[in-house]
């Protein structure tokens, strides 16, 4: 706007069409906070399908019934805003699923064809075969939040950003999705109308068992003309594509496997988290010669990721980790997960089969990879862990000879393990592992999949082998694995770290 401002300077403009520009910013639109509910009644309202499914209740609107969504729309019914901050509470009632849209316009049933949804979700469920992967804060089917930042039945607040092609969203005060629409918009066919635009709010009734309060519901208008940061070109790839083509789809999105290192900060993660489209899980290392070696580290670490928009993981390292933390530790991790690169062979050798100098000469490769799937088995067997990592790795002595080495019957036996143990496979895009034939034949087997990078540097790197592996295999969202919820993980269920 200063520019603006100088380049009018500049030529000439007349004062008097200065001073009515500057006028008409200091009015009341764009800049006051504007309340669009009384409190008492829903005046400037309309609802839709089932209008009883809205009402107020003791300074609320309460969404309880069937379907329904209601509309704002103003004094004189045609109530529209382009740019501009949201600002409301909400409070979820159990198992409730709702949103606010925005750059909506009235239908007189289903759900709104036009503009995005701001989701309001807090555990995973849904009706029937459908579960609902799309939390709270997710600019729903676009920019997707997989963790849960809020309890149901408490109150929080959510704030709403819209200036040019960027939206931003808040659940207290934490960002979650700051999202710069592309040009073209990229949408998927049964969607066409979920781009930005112009248009009303409106409020979701999901079903007749989404019970959701609103409180406090104001909007403040912001310039039509966008800051140039809100306008930035975006050249989308095929990754973003697939990010968003997936996440649409209902399939969890998430890096499960990422590391601070090299100098990667938590807030530069989460930025290029925000920027991709694809959640985190931020994993740290416990295990002898790792920086976490007993339970005071463990909580150390939390206490620093608290309340953070990410997984929190446990990376199981070595053998010995099952003797150095307590079960009760080990449960305050999101999910934990391990490898089998690192074992003590029959002579009693430790070896990690990264460092070549530890693999040494490999003299009879039919009898190593006869151990290496042992071990597997065992592991997978016997340990608490939610996920296998890095799965079906090789040393480099031997990572030319994969496809002949990996017979199905071992790969059988790996799968086999992993589906009676409940054990997720990471499809790990670092290493391209494990090959489609594997992951065909654990998806036969039942077994569920996860997403992860596993970066040694700064760069968190992409997912495009496992979106090529998603295509290629067929998975479907319903073989992608998502966190046990509190009670349910592995370590719980055992009450130990090794059966």
């Amino acid at each position: 706007m200063k520019n603006t401002f100088l380049a009018w300077i500049r030529g000439s403009v007349a004062v008097a069409m200065v001073f009515s520009f500057l006028s008409h910013l200091s009015g009341a639109e764009p800049g006051d906070w504007q309340s669009l509910f009384d409190g008492q009644s829903l005046k400037g309202w309309r609802a839709s399908e089932n209008p009883n499914s809205f009402k107020v209740e003791n300074g609320t609107i309460v969404a309880d019934g069937p379907r329904a969504h209601l509309f704002y729309v103003g004094a004189d019914g045609q109530a529209s805003f382009k740019n501009f901050e949201l600002e409301f509470e909400a409070k979820a009632g159990p198992l409730a699923n709702s949103g606010v849209f925005f750059h909506t316009r009235f239908q007189d049933k289903g759900f709104p064809g036009a503009g995005m949804e701001v989701q309001i979700h807090n555990a995973r469920h849904g009706e029937g075969d459908y579960r609902e992967n799309k939390l709270t804060g997710s600019l729903y089917g676009v920019r997707n939040v997989y963790k849960a930042l809020v309890p149901d039945e408490v109150w929080f607040k959510m704030f709403v950003r819209v200036s040019g092609k960027r939206v931003q969203i808040r659940v207290n005060d934490t960002l979650v999705v700051d999202y710069l629409q592309p040009t073209p918009a990229f949408t998927n066919p049964d969607r066409p109308g979920r781009r930005l635009g112009e248009g009303t709010f409106a409020l979701q009734c999901h079903d007749p068992k989404s019970k959701v309060w609103f409180r406090n519901f104001r909007m403040r208008r912001l310039p039509d003309e966008a800051p140039a940061e809100d306008l930035r070109e975006v050249q989308m790839t095929e990754h973003d594509r697939s990010v968003l083509r997936l996440g649409a789809g209902n399939y969890p999105v998430v890096n499960y496997h990422t590391h601070l290192k090299g100098g990667l900060t938590l807030q530069e993660a989460l930025a290029e988290s925000r920027r991709t489209g694809v959640f985190y899980g931020v994993a740290v290392n416990c295990g002898v010669g790792f920086g976490i070696t007993n339970d005071a580290g463990i909580y150390q670490f939390l206490n620093e990721m608290k309340g953070q928009p990410v997984f929190v993981a446990m990376q199981a390292e070595g053998r010995e980790w099952v003797k150095m933390f307590s079960p009760e530790a080990v449960a305050k991790f999101d999910y934990v997960f391990t490898d089998s690169m690192t074992f003590t062979d029959r002579q009693g050798k430790r070896m990690r089969l990264w460092i070549k100098e530890e693999v040494g000469e490999i003299a009879d490769k039919q009898a190593f990879m006869d151990l290496l799937v042992e071990k597997t088995v065992e592991i997978l067997t016997r340990e608490a862990v939610d996920i296998y990592v890095n799965p079906t790795f090789l040393p480099d002595v031997l990572a030319a000879e994969y496809d002949t080495l990996w017979t199905p019957e071992r790969m059988k036996r790996v799968i086999d393990a992993a589906a009676a143990n409940g054990v997720a496979i990471e499809i790990n895009a670092r290493y391209k592992l494990p090959s489609a034939n594997f992951i065909k034949m654990a998806k036969e087997a039942g077994c569920k999949f996860t997403f992860g990078t596993n970066n040694g540097g700064r760069e968190v790197g992409d997912l495009d082998y496992c979106f090529q592996m998603v295509r290629e295999c067929g998975l479907r969202w319903q073989d992608i694995w998502t966190p046990k919820p509190d009670g349910q993980k592995p370590v719980q269920r055992y009450g130990k770290l090794l059966r």
